[in-house]
């Protein structure tokens, strides 16, 4: 492989152009996928021409064995790690990377717990038949009727946000005459993402109490009659590699953990999640079990140092379960070649989806990765852009990627690596329908979330009289989201 020129060509300097602009990266694919004799690209046993057929596109797919298999792996690394200092780990899987009634049967099967962080989120793992003892609750503004929900439902703990969350959960339990174990979500001062991370005294977000602050909110809590404060939470970021950062957030929160012990037992500790997937050719996400041993040896070293017993762990790697498990499939819909300053190109590749099934790149500029997957190309690799269908300069799906020259409208493409904060973060902006999700397993393809009509966007207009099987005839969206 030769590194693009720069002075001709507006790739990035981390993008590199390939031998072979039809090969699947490792790392970023599912497991399961191959190319067949045709070039067609298969997942699960599944070639996409045929859910494409099948389903339509935008497409979410979502590879069933990559996500057990993920959380099995997940919950042995951190079982294995903590045991090797005598104390347990539990797993949760972190809801709001993708949560659907499937999925939770899924991962609870594999023996993870669950984290949610709204209502909705709740009751989906509940209507999904997850143990309430196995289900955390974040959220920094949880409402009444939401706290009351999860005490009802007898969650197993409430992280605790703020001050105000305090004594409305406390006289929540009160007048139920209940008793709820709670976690206290501290800020360490530690930001990691990727590769790199940031320490620093003092916190300005959203989430948490300050390690400053931390002392006198745990002292609340143990004053107030029906809550049990069993430990701590910590969360320092996302889409991390290495355990730099989780180290030095360890030696902070285990510094206030032991402080806190003067006041009672702490038996647990959760140090969150954020762990790294690939999303290009270029990412080397830190393995599990590295992980794993990392933290817990860190943790196990500031304990000893202190002469204080190490408390049972706790993690939260939902990226890491679900992300390498999702591909979206799109068609292309338009190419359009633009003259650049200093006289390069970019090929424009518009595909009928965008910003509605895939945010992130919009939110975060996140990188993401393509292939054309119902055949493969000796055409020269060309620098394209794909983008969505959306009125917004920025409806990027991937910035920057090498596909085969001859790129053109009909081809399907494939987009790895977006089963995590894809399909929760999609909406409906240009009044778009949602995609179905489709999961694969031993060669089966089914819909696990139904997707949306304009007839179902039609009718949640209060201003029309439609019912939801009038209006526009649109055969192709209407029938998409069912499984035929």
């Amino acid at each position: 492989m030769s590194a693009p020129s720069q002075s001709r060509t507006p790739a990035p300097a981390w993008l590199v152009e390939p031998d072979d602009a039809n090969a699947l990266a490792p790392l970023v694919w599912p497991e399961s996928a191959v190319r067949d004799a045709d070039g067609a690209l298969v997942l699960g046993g599944i070639p996409a021409t045929a859910l494409q057929e099948r389903f339509g596109t935008p497409l979410w797919v979502l590879d069933e064995d990559e996500v057990r298999t993920r959380a099995h792996r997940a919950l042995d690394a951190f079982r294995a790690a903590a045991a090797l200092h005598g104390v347990q780990a539990r797993v949760y899987y972190a809801g709001k990377a993708f949560l659907s009634a499937e999925v939770v049967r899924w991962v609870t099967e594999e023996g993870l717990a669950v984290d949610v962080c709204t209502g909705g989120e709740l009751a989906v793992a509940l209507a999904a038949g997850a143990d309430p003892a196995r289900i955390g609750f974040h959220g920094n503004n949880k409402s009444v009727a939401e706290l009351e929900a999860a005490v009802e439902a007898g969650v197993g703990s409430i992280i605790i946000d703020s001050l105000i969350e305090i004594e409305r959960l406390a006289a929540i339990v009160g007048r139920r005459g209940a008793s709820q174990a709670v976690l206290l979500r501290v800020n360490s001062g530690v930001h990691a993402e990727t590769h790199a991370f940031l320490a620093t005294a003092h916190e300005d977000q959203k989430f948490g109490f300050t390690l400053q602050d931390a002392p006198a909110a745990a002292a609340r809590i143990r004053q107030l009659e029906g809550l049990q404060l069993v430990g701590l939470h910590c969360h320092i970021g996302s889409q991390i590699f290495g355990t730099a950062g989780f180290e030095e957030s360890a030696a902070r929160i285990v510094e206030l953990h032991a402080e806190l012990l003067s006041g009672g037992e702490l038996p647990v500790l959760n140090l969150g999640g954020g762990f790294g997937i690939a999303y290009t050719s270029v990412d080397d996400p830190t393995p599990l079990e590295e992980l794993a041993a990392g933290i817990a040896d860190a943790v196990a070293r500031q304990c000893e140092v202190r002469g204080i017993p190490m408390p049972n762990l706790a993690f939260e790697p939902g990226r890491a379960i679900v992300g390498r498990a999702g591909v979206t499939l799109y068609e292309v819909g338009t190419t359009k070649s633009v003259e650049l300053d200093g006289g390069a190109t970019r090929l424009y590749v518009s595909v009928d989806g965008g910003m509605s099934d895939n945010a992130r790149p919009a939110l975060y500029g996140a990188d993401f990765s393509a292939r054309i997957a119902a055949r493969t190309s000796d055409a020269p690799p060309t620098l394209v852009r794909v983008v969505g269908k959306h009125c917004e300069s920025g409806d990027i799906v991937v910035d920057a990627e090498y596909l085969p020259g001859d790129v053109a409208p009909g081809d399907l493409l494939a987009v790895p690596a977006t089963g995590a904060y894809c399909i929760s973060l999609a909406s409906n902006y240009n009044h778009v329908p949602r995609p179905p999700v489709v999961a694969l397993r031993g060669g089966e393809a089914r819909v696990i979330v139904r997707g949306e009509s304009i007839q179902d966007l039609l009718a949640r207009d209060a201003g029309l009289t439609l019912t939801p099987t009038e209006g526009i005839d649109m055969p192709v969206l209407s029938e998409r989201s069912e499984s035929k």
